[in-house]
């Protein structure tokens, strides 16, 4: 057995071992979906434009045209992606008790497109819109559809509030998910990191909550240096072997 090959069974048994292992996951895993991540050199979405005039409360309240002409042509365009086989994998590893569920920068929605149950969506979602002053939840479609016939902002049929994505901007507050993701991390004695670079704040601090860490990455994380296992492989091809050495210590 190899070295390489080392490394995804000492992975399987960190897994197999585990009173209870939590998931975090970031833009990496999403990229084998046609989802561009956010600081690859060369394909990086923030190479192409500032996140903090694309996806800002500022913006997003202050010049709501530019914010639907641009931050918001960058929301719609997840919505049709499709599961990979990462996302896969996590399902059944959810469905088979070996994680306990996902924690995800993610908002692209392709956990549960997948299958997974337990998602804790740390930087919100693409699924819908609310309304900042009654509450009131709309399809994105809907608010599509509104700003689509130049109804900028979109407003709320129910109070004429205004509409907005639910997605986590730059200048907003956490939301709860947050919150329970770092519960659940506490009570996790295993974390297994998947295509995040560990340096968004506060999502960067869940894995010192756990005494156990794999890291699939393919860059370097500053968690690297206290990571039990580090694979440098795409999320699906690091899985899938994974799973494979899981398989064989069940059988």
């Amino acid at each position: 057995m190899n070295a390489k090959e080392n490394i995804y069974e000492k992975a399987a048994e960190l897994i197999e071992k585990s009173k209870k292992t939590i998931v975090l996951t970031g833009a990496g895993i999403s990229t084998e979906s046609g989802i561009p991540d956010f600081r690859s050199p060369g394909t990086g979405l923030w190479e192409k434009m500032d996140p903090m005039e694309a996806l800002s409360t500022r913006v997003l309240y202050n010049d709501p045209i530019k914010f639907y002409n641009n931050g918001f042509k960058i929301l719609l365009s997840m919505k049709d992606a499709k599961p990979n086989k990462a996302h896969y994998i996590l399902a059944q590893l959810e469905q088979e008790g070996l994680i306990s569920g996902v924690i995800t920068q993610n908002i692209d929605n392709l956990h549960q497109k997948a299958g997974s149950h337990k998602v804790f969506e740390v930087h919100g979602q693409t699924r819908t819109g609310s309304c900042i002053n009654c509450g009131e939840v709309v399809s994105i479609d809907l608010l599509n559809s509104k700003v689509e016939k130049n109804e900028i902002p979109p407003k709320c049929d129910k109070c004429n509030g205004i509409l907005r994505p639910d997605v986590v901007m730059f200048g907003d507050p956490m939301p709860e998910d947050f919150e329970r993701a770092w519960r659940e991390a506490e009570s996790s004695d295993l974390m297994v990191v998947i295509g995040s670079s560990l340096t968004v704040s506060p999502v960067n601090f869940l894995p010192g909550l756990v005494k156990h860490l794999i890291i699939i990455n393919k860059s370097e994380t500053p968690e690297d240096r206290r990571a039990d296992v580090v694979i440098r492989e795409s999320a699906s091809e690091a899985l899938s072997t994974i799973l494979a050495y899981l398989k064989i210590a069940k059988n």
